[in-house]
């Protein structure tokens, strides 16, 4: 069977700054083109037989840069709709609410385009993700990329491995990273993880 690569798009001023951003739309900071680039070589050795990118500018523009083939847009790709939590820290969102944790609290209601999601609206979205690639993946044509954003890349990453969505906990995932998702004995595995090289 195919592996699935999961790529964290580029450092953009909100990520580095530690602020939850989903759906306002930030362009990758210089560092974060660089570490695009780093990609590049990263993935230029694999056989990538499709791909796959959130709309949004910053997942798109680290496809562009890492020399991946024109990405197919999946809307399910966006990052967790963070609601009333949108461009705020965890630092500051423990101020009102102490222990917060989003895998299993999710976020606070926000305005009517972007009312937040729970943890298992995220996994509904990672499993038609992932109920839409299992061909691709079968027919072993290659590779399956899938550039996208870390807390729905950690939320598919469980929901891969037949755990609950708030077990995306578990995963770090960094910008500019890459996570290896694939078999072992015929069994979801986890290949590599938050990596810059393979």
């Amino acid at each position: 069977m195919s592996e699935l690569l999961l790529i964290r798009h580029g450092e953009t001023e909100w990520s580095r700054d530690g602020r939850h951003t989903s759906w306002t739309d930030l362009p990758l900071t210089a560092d974060g083109e660089e570490q695009a680039r780093a990609l590049r070589p990263v993935l230029s050795g694999r056989k990538i037989g499709h791909v796959y990118a959130s709309p949004m500018a910053r997942a798109l523009r680290t496809a562009e840069l890492a020399g991946l083939p024109t990405p197919q847009i999946l809307d399910d790709l966006r990052e967790w709709d963070y609601g009333g939590d949108e461009g705020v820290t965890t630092a500051e969102i423990h101020r009102s609410r102490p222990g917060w944790y989003l895998f299993s609290d999710g976020v606070a209601p926000g305005p009517a385009d972007h009312p937040g999601e729970t943890p298992e609206e995220v996994g509904a979205r990672a499993d038609r993700v992932l109920a839409r690639i299992a061909p691709h993946l079968e027919a072993e044509e290659g590779d399956v990329a899938l550039v996208a954003h870390a807390h729905f890349l950690r939320v598919l990453t469980a929901r891969r491995l037949g755990l609950p969505a708030a077990a995306g906990g578990l995963f770090t995932f960094g910008t500019g990273a890459v996570g290896v998702l694939g078999t072992e004995h015929d069994r979801p595995a986890v290949i590599a993880w938050n990596a810059r090289s393979l």
